[in-house]
């Protein structure tokens, strides 16, 4: 059995995290596979297949650094990523080495070997960055990293167009667009599971869920402003954020200045989402920017009514436009998003959303991307 390799930060619960480990639990019969990650103790290890290898160069999590450790850790990884992947990658006789997630792990994994070498790219990659000096250095380095690989996969159309305008004078690998794997079955029968915190769901209101990151780029404290004004409008409506990020005590201390805390929920983390998402009136991501979101695949998958902003995130409602409202990337659009719902929620709720996942498609192009020669 051929043996590849998956590269990521670490196996945190987010979207290009739980992509990884659906589709290599899906690749391990056909594959001896390995993932490597950078920090360990991640909530979905635990979910791996058996037989899947894992090597971590740290035993503990990203959040479980110190203020130092944060600031040498990454450095260490930059200037010694040579060292990194002769030590856990080079000798180990890979078929494919697939860096499955944009910065330090593509970084690493660009170094020169005898495998094939494989970049996914899962954001806007003309947002990612930021702006300022660092943000200019990281272009230089990834632009130099990208143009080892023999393939670059982009999760959307809209994000390989931004890649190549940023780097329009790089010499490009082979290019794909592959959506993201998921496991349907998995998500429709987690999905049926109890929930505790029932009374968070109130027939006589209108309930919207966002599965996100508490990070800057998922907009929340965006979305507490435009929830804030429009109750003090009368509209009465929930939001329920289900996840954690750094900026989490930011958000509560904002949520209790806008005096919206019986209203506006910070769940926190939870490794299966679903039956919340199954519950809600609406599943919505107002995100800045996004790549090709997984958890809005995921909410298809679970026939959700659907709110996003105009990003990229776009595509996944390409078939889906009769149950979905792209709305502008302000927060006047959102408002205007979160009336609209409010107002059609009884309508919305007679129609059926009509949606078939078809992941044997698309893991039948990854398999095709590995094995062409």
């Amino acid at each position: 059995m051929e043996k590849i390799v998956f590269g990521i930060t670490g196996l945190t619960l987010g979207g290009a995290e739980r992509v990884l480990v659906d589709l290599a639990n899906k690749l391990v019969d056909k594959y001896d596979i390995t993932i490597f990650t950078l920090y360990s103790k991640g909530e979905l290890e635990k979910e791996l297949n058996n037989k899947i290898h894992l090597k971590s160069i740290y035993n503990l999590r990203y959040d479980e650094l110190t203020k130092i450790q944060k600031i040498l850790i990454p450095l260490k990884v930059l200037f010694c990523k040579k060292r990194i992947f002769k030590k856990y990658i080079k000798n180990e006789n890979y078929k494919a080495e697939i860096a499955f997630l944009e910065g330090p792990i593509t970084r690493i994994f660009s170094t020169k070997s005898n495998a094939k070498k494989i970049a996914w790219v899962h954001n806007d990659m003309s947002k990612v960055f930021g702006k300022g000096l660092k943000a200019k250095l990281k272009r230089i380095l990834d632009r130099n990293a990208y143009e080892k690989y023999n393939y670059v996969i982009f999760v959307s159309m809209d994000n390989q167009d931004k890649f190549n305008k940023i780097y329009d004078d790089m010499l490009l690998p082979h290019e794909k667009t592959i959506r993201n794997y998921i496991d349907a079955e998995r998500i429709l029968k987690l999905s049926e599971e109890e929930i505790t915190e029932k009374q968070l769901f109130d027939k006589k209101e209108t309930t919207f869920v966002q599965v996100s990151r508490l990070v800057e780029q998922k907009a929340v404290e965006r979305l507490i402003e435009a929830h804030s004004k429009i109750i003090k409008q009368g509209y009465k409506h929930k939001i329920i954020v289900i996840g954690d990020g750094p900026l989490k005590s930011k958000l509560e201390k904002k949520i209790l200045e806008e005096k919206v805390e019986n209203s506006f929920i910070l769940l926190g983390a939870k490794t299966n989402p679903y039956p919340y998402i199954k519950k809600a009136d609406y599943f919505c991501l107002f995100s800045y920017f996004e790549g090709y979101p997984m958890v809005i695949e995921e909410a298809k998958i679970l026939k959700k009514n659907i709110l996003i902003t105009n990003t990229s995130a776009r595509e996944t409602l390409k078939n889906y436009r009769q149950n979905g409202i792209i709305t502008d990337n302000t927060q006047e659009g959102i408002e205007n998003a979160i009336k609209k719902a409010i107002a059609n929620n009884n309508k919305y709720e007679k129609k059926e959303n009509v949606f078939v996942y078809d992941g044997e498609k698309i893991l039948q192009k990854v398999i095709q991307v590995i094995e062409e020669k």
